[in-house]
């Protein structure tokens, strides 16, 4: 009888150190992982040095043995246009000042569309998670990612405003072959500074916001022109689906942009939708 009952004590210890053993390195993990995690709290009075996006893309041309300029000027929000803080709210995020860093609805109707094309071809980004992309994360895709995409996430919906997220957002975000931000976008693309863009050229600047590098210079497809058109009529004639400020009302969500670009740029060396491949400015309703 002793014999019999001391095997399976026996076998629950090994079972127990089995466990541990199992656990305690991936606790170690996530516990350094977590210590790892970015400190946002300090964006609220201090504007980033540099982001993860650029520092790949400075890396990717350093691969191809080339060197690019980085046109990056900072400005504050009250210096870029109202028509491009709307446009850009409008195209990508119609639901940003009413969310908490996630729209369940986008993120739902992504995955149907993944689901029925057998691949992740969509996803259902806002601009805090793209913020948090720009601004922290490389472009693997892996579900470690996403999980630290979404803690980062969680966490800038937290320490920050929705005025500081978009001033960040506008900022960072790449809008050509080594142009970021509203401000360096505007020189670069239409001559003159963010603060005189008007409703026609902020809409440009967000239509083009899924395909950056693909689209400078400016090239104006039957894909652009349509998306453009959309947008700069969501901005000015008060579509319903046109941004509001929190104090007024919330606009629903915007329209899916995923129809297939017919215009294609033979002569580009790029890959097509190489920023979407990259995990960059992705757009909820583009990817």
């Amino acid at each position: 009888m002793r014999k019999s009952t001391a095997r399976p004590r026996s076998r629950s210890r090994v079972k127990a150190f089995l466990i541990i053993g199992l656990c305690l390195p991936v606790g170690l993990v996530l516990f350094f992982w977590l210590l790892a995690m970015p400190d946002v709290s300090a964006l609220r009075a201090t504007n980033p040095p540099v982001t993860a996006l650029m520092e790949a893309r400075q890396a990717q041309a350093v691969a191809q043995g080339h060197n690019i300029g980085r046109h990056w000027t900072w400005v504050p929000l009250s210096r870029i246009s109202p028509s491009l803080r709307q446009a850009v709210v409008a195209a990508e995020d119609s639901s940003f000042f009413t969310h908490e860093g996630f729209d369940w609805e986008g993120i739902k109707e992504a995955a149907k569309y993944n689901l029925e094309a057998g691949e992740l071809k969509r996803g259902g980004s806002t601009l805090t998670q793209q913020l948090a992309k720009n601004l922290y994360l490389s472009s693997e895709r892996s579900l470690l990612r996403k999980a630290r995409e979404a803690l980062i996430t969680r966490s800038l919906e937290q320490h920050l405003t929705k005025e500081r997220i978009l001033e960040l957002y506008l900022n960072v975000a790449e809008w050509g072959q080594g142009v970021y931000g509203a401000e360096a976008a505007a020189r670069h693309h239409f001559k003159k500074s963010a603060r005189d863009l008007t409703s026609d050229e902020a809409a440009w600047l967000a239509a083009i916001l899924p395909s950056p590098r693909r689209y400078d210079p400016l090239r104006k497809t039957t894909f652009l022109v349509r998306r453009h058109n959309r947008i700069l009529k969501w901005i000015t004639r008060g579509s319903p689906q046109a941004p509001r400020s929190p104090q007024l009302e919330q606009a629903p969500q915007s329209e899916p942009d995923a129809e297939p670009e017919p215009e294609l740029d033979q002569s580009s060396t790029e890959p097509q939708d190489q920023e979407r491949a990259d995990g960059y400015n992705e757009s909820p309703t583009s990817e």
